[in-house]
């Protein structure tokens, strides 16, 4: 068999963590399987970097930035053979170019293109466990990108489907995927398996414990995915095509602070004015989520819709200098989204309201909704996010699965 595991920066964050993890890579490999591991950089190495680049250069070149984060992931395969091969182990660390990883040119958030396997299938034939930086790729011109952060699942995933392995194995500080996040939620439980679309929305949607591109990229090309702890032996989680859990209205409860809301008011209601809206942002690589257009009245119309955090600025000064025709335009970043996720809402009938009656009975106003076949998705005061997670975790009973 041939296993791909990927392990996350906690998981070797030091050197006891990091010895934990090559004897479970020992063990996986003395049974005869072949071992291929995608890792991120130490602990908090990104954050460091990050620091010392602004120290420099408050506002240092994106290519830059993916040149100085590749070495994090360097860093972390280079300890890992150094600790494999104490143990008598063989091994050998490749990076995204040893790899020939090819990305798109886009620095900082890469999309993957294919993967040269041939390097590697030959490193596995000579019996070698080949532990390849996550994260990072390069592009036509060579030179390194990254693949955004969470971006290691992705590079797991993908070596996956183009190894054709018999299993990926994602391992993090967590022992698996939960109805919700257990610091915010006390009664969040560990579910047994989720599908892919379940999954998807929950990762985008800010649970976590997996980066979306990589599920998205696991329901493409049938890569069953398994979410481990890398701290205890315990069952994880499998994500994969079907569920039988027919009885689960909700499969769980997500919540993501990391967000803004934009409000442009005055609008012109003619045809075309949302098209010029949101076709300036898309060719700034400004990510639009939540949407609410209002009925028009005096020939005019508001435009509200959601973005991440740190693209608001840059949302709001493209909009000042490139579409004018609004009255006036308002930002609020103390919000965020908490949201149900589950397959057997396509079925079911009340579900959104069963949810909008559990924030009511807490005293917490809507701002905004958007709904798909298998989620519902509010906009809150950032405030209330904690009691908007448990208020609606307990209706749905998420706590006795």
């Amino acid at each position: 068999m041939l296993i791909v595991k990927k392990f996350g920066g906690t998981s070797v964050g030091d050197k006891e963590r990091i010895f934990n993890v090559a004897n479970r890579l020992v063990e996986e490999y003395k049974k005869g399987n072949d071992v291929v591991v995608v890792l991120s950089a130490m602990g908090k190495m990104t954050d460091v970097l990050i620091e010392q680049a602004k120290d420099i250069n408050p506002n240092p070149p994106k290519r830059e930035m993916d040149m100085l984060f590749t070495t994090g992931e360097q860093t972390s395969v280079a300890l890992m053979c150094m600790a494999l091969a104490t143990m008598g182990i063989p091994c050998v660390s490749l990076n995204a170019f040893q790899v020939q990883m090819h990305t798109t040119s886009n620095y900082g958030n890469a999309r993957i293109k294919r993967i040269d396997s041939e390097r590697i299938k030959n490193e596995l034939e000579q019996r070698k466990i080949v532990v390849v930086t996550g994260f990072q790729g390069i592009d036509k011109f060579d030179n390194y990108t990254t693949l955004g952060r969470g971006g290691s699942d992705t590079t797991a995933v993908a070596l996956a489907a183009a190894l054709h392995a018999d299993a990926c194995e994602i391992y993090t500080d967590v022992d698996g995927v939960y109805t919700a996040d257990p610091r915010k939620v006390e009664k969040a439980t560990k579910l047994k398996a989720i599908t892919y679309d379940e999954m998807l929305e929950l990762a985008t949607l800010g649970a976590g414990v997996l980066h979306n591109r990589s599920v998205e990229m696991a329901k493409k090309y049938g890569v069953q995915l398994v979410v481990r702890s890398s701290l205890n032996n315990e069952e994880g989680t499998i994500v994969k095509e079907e569920v039988k859990m027919e009885k689960m209205l909700v499969s769980g409860v997500a919540a993501d602070e990391d967000v803004a809301r934009i409000a442009l008011i005055g609008l012109k209601d003619e045809p075309g004015v949302a098209f010029r809206l949101f076709n300036h942002l898309a060719n700034h690589n400004i990510n639009v989520d939540m949407i609410l257009q209002s009925v028009g009245r005096d020939k005019t119309k508001d435009i509200s819709f959601t973005t991440n955090v740190d693209s608001a600025d840059e949302a709001i000064e493209i909009i000042e200098r490139h579409f004018k025709e609004y009255e006036s335009l308002n930002a609020e970043k103390e919000v965020s989204k908490v949201s149900i996720v589950g397959a057997g809402m396509q079925s079911n009938a009340g579900v959104a309201a069963k949810m909008f009656e559990a924030l009511y009975d807490e005293g917490i106003n809507i701002r905004m909704i958007s709904t798909s076949e298998i989620r519902v998705t509010v906009l809150i005061d950032k405030k209330y996010t904690k009691a908007a997670m448990n208020a609606v975790h307990e209706a749905f009973s998420l706590g006795e699965i």
